[in-house]
């Protein structure tokens, strides 16, 4: 099965900072979920399914029948991004490489 790009969009305040609307989700990033029954939740990233395009939230847990907790896997498209991990410099090279493109305004065709 092929990996699949797991994209959301970002906050208002992050489009306005970084000047770009939807970045793939990683681990360590904090997250809101804008749709569906958990609507509101926040939390970090503790995982990604590139196979299903899911990612599981610190904090947003059921029980399964025998009692053991397991993560709620919400999909990447339900999410927004409200603090992006910058810690490992390829990201932050690949922020800057799409917020300086998107800062040249005028596009010629």
């Amino acid at each position: 099965m092929d990996k699949v790009k797991v994209v959301a969009r970002l906050s208002n305040d992050l489009i306005k900072e970084y000047n770009i609307k939807r970045i793939t989700v990683r681990k360590d990033d904090t997250v809101r979920v804008i749709r569906g029954d958990n609507f509101g939740f926040e939390g970090k990233v503790t995982q990604v399914y590139h196979d299903t395009g899911r990612i599981a939230i610190e904090g947003l847990t059921r029980k399964k029948s025998d009692g053991t907790p397991i993560y709620i896997r919400v999909h990447a498209s339900k999410v927004e991004i409200t603090k992006l991990n910058t810690n490992d410099p390829r990201r932050r090279e690949i922020i800057n490489r799409i917020s300086s493109s998107k800062k040249g305004g005028s596009k010629e065709r």
